[in-house]
């Protein structure tokens, strides 16, 4: 699973910077036809901050683990690991801020999801 939310990310972040879909993928197809949704919980769950001011790579990381938080049954601490593990891979700078702000925006979708 984690080379697919890898590749997923890999490919959103695409479909952010160029507006087309380079690869035909079914999951990738579902976050992009739901991606208003996803992004109207995503802004929910970011206090004093807007989705727009993410990198597009911390965006496409929140917009994957965010659909598999609202359409996948998959348990929300292995989304929000792998999440932050991503993150760490490929954003985090020699503070580790990062993974921690995208780890607790992701905390707060889980929450405000699941009640």
């Amino acid at each position: 699973m984690k080379k697919i939310r890898e590749d997923l990310v890999n490919s959103l972040y695409q479909y952010d910077l160029l507006k087309r879909i380079e690869e035909e993928n079914e999951v990738l197809k579902d976050i992009i036809l739901n991606l208003d949704e996803i992004d109207d919980i995503i802004n929910d769950n970011l206090y004093n901050y807007h989705l727009s001011r993410l990198s597009f790579l911390d965006r496409a990381i929140i917009r994957v683990a965010t659909y598999e938080l609202r359409f996948t049954e998959t348990p929300a601490a292995i989304i929000i690991d792998e999440a932050v593990n991503i993150t760490k891979k490929y954003t985090d700078l020699d503070d580790e801020k990062q993974h921690k702000f995208n780890n607790k925006v992701l905390d707060n979708i889980n929450k405000s999801l699941r009640g």
